[in-house]
């Protein structure tokens, strides 16, 4: 029998953030400790699901036995179920001043199979996203699944990461279907203004393209002079595909609850919508038991969010100050999520992924390198840049111990290249 071989667009597939934890792990079997900074999962650090949540999801398994019409062991629907839905809605309209109603929202396996679908459902074998870079690389992989392109804009380093608009024009071509926006960015921790959403709209339109608003970090904004700002809400004639969850705000990234907002003001979008939820029904449903979180999330107590944004800061500071201080490295300071993309000089030759690999077999210390996110290597003012991405979510102290290992490590890594950092 011929060896069976995977199907050519599997091969395409790669996803960085889980994929240097293979050589990680590999470290652990020899008995090495491997400090983890590599994946923004709250629940693995010192974060934790607020307690009214989980108690309100006890009671409904308490409830199953007694409910045959709501047990939640049967399929939910495919939409999602109404009690979810209907709070996803009201929270939108509180918060965004948005005309939301039950039917605009869908709730999904997490924001990320909203994604998939949402991609699988526009683009076409050969057409395009335009993807920020850096940006998360799931859009990557699935547009590589559905034989779409990726379709890179440059996001500007010295201007707070925000959009460069003289290169997304350079990039839109005929094959190009919508613009995805990661606000607040991940990898870059970086907050959009309202005049960059506002001029991304108007690219939109100008161009007819679908918007994916990518808001999963929405609440998650560390410093009090920055504000959110909802793209749907800005957009009064750009049709948007939204997506949210409680995997970040409310510390839940294991329950996989997601959401889906149908943004059609003009009624441009119909088929789109429709053909979205035709792939909602062939999957059958989200997960049954933890849609009922979201209404026990977004209607209960948020008290522990002030908590966790003033820990979150903290842990920046930490990050922004002991980076910015190793000699070749520095960092832009990121204003929402989790997340830090570190800037690194790079001798002749080498590349951010062997930085990032030798710093793991050296220092034990796991961050992922800034290629997989897009972001190539460059040279700038006759310096080679590479970057690496920074999940600070760790305790200060542990933060603090990996920054001086990372210090360590680079300051070996330029005496055996015979490079000095300018």
């Amino acid at each position: 029998m011929k060896e069976i071989l995977p199907s050519g667009r599997s091969t395409k597939v790669t996803y960085a953030i889980r994929d240097i934890v293979v050589k990680a792990q590999a470290l652990e079997q020899q008995g090495k400790r491997v400090l983890y900074l590599n994946i923004g999962d709250p629940p693995v650090y010192d974060f934790d699901t607020p307690q009214h949540i989980k108690e309100f999801l006890k009671k409904k398994i308490d409830e199953d036995a007694s409910d045959a019409h709501h047990k939640v062991s049967r399929y939910a629907d495919s939409m999602g179920l109404k009690s979810a839905r209907d709070a996803i809605a009201a929270h939108l309209r509180r918060e965004r001043g948005l005309a939301v109603s039950t039917d605009d929202i869908a709730v999904t396996a997490g924001a990320s199979e909203g994604i998939m679908l949402a991609i699988a459902a526009l683009v076409n074998p050969g057409e395009n996203l335009l993807v920020p870079c850096p940006g998360y690389p799931l859009y990557d992989s699935t547009l590589a699944l559905y034989h779409g392109e990726p379709n890179y804009y440059a996001l500007d380093e010295q201007n707070d990461w925000q959009v460069d608009f003289k290169d997304l024009e350079r990039k839109i071509d005929a094959k190009t279907r919508g613009i995805v926006v990661i606000n607040p960015n991940n990898p870059t921790g970086a907050v959009y203004t309202e005049e960059t959403l506002r001029k991304i709209l108007a690219f939109a339109k100008k161009h007819e393209l679908v918007v994916f608003a990518d808001e999963i970090y929405d609440q998650l904004l560390i410093d009090k002079e920055y504000k959110h700002h909802g793209l749907a809400a800005l957009a009064a004639d750009v049709p948007v595909l939204a997506f949210g969850g409680l995997s970040k705000n409310y510390v839940m990234p294991g329950y996989r609850v997601g959401w889906l907002h149908f943004h059609d003001p003009t009624k441009k979008m119909p088929k789109l919508i429709g053909a979205i939820k035709q792939l909602l029904r062939s999957r059958l449903s989200a997960p049954h038991l933890q849609q009922h979180a979201v209404s026990a999330a977004l209607n209960g107590d948020h008290a522990f969010q002030k908590e966790f944004l003033l820990r979150l800061k903290a842990k920046r500071d930490v990050t922004v100050e002991k980076l910015n201080a190793i000699p070749g490295i520095s960092v832009v300071p990121p204003r929402g999520a989790f997340y830090a993309f570190a800037r690194v000089q790079l001798p002749p030759g080498q590349t951010d992924k062997a930085f990032v690999e030798q710093l793991l077999e050296e220092e034990h210390v796991v961050v992922v390198y800034g290629s997989g996110f897009g972001l190539q290597e460059y040279e700038e003012h006759g310096v080679r840049y590479g970057h690496f991405r920074v999940v600070f979510l760790a305790k200060p102290d542990t933060l603090a111990h990996a920054y001086d290992k990372i210090a360590a490590f680079t300051k070996r890594y330029y005496e055996k290249h015979h490079y000095t950092p300018k």
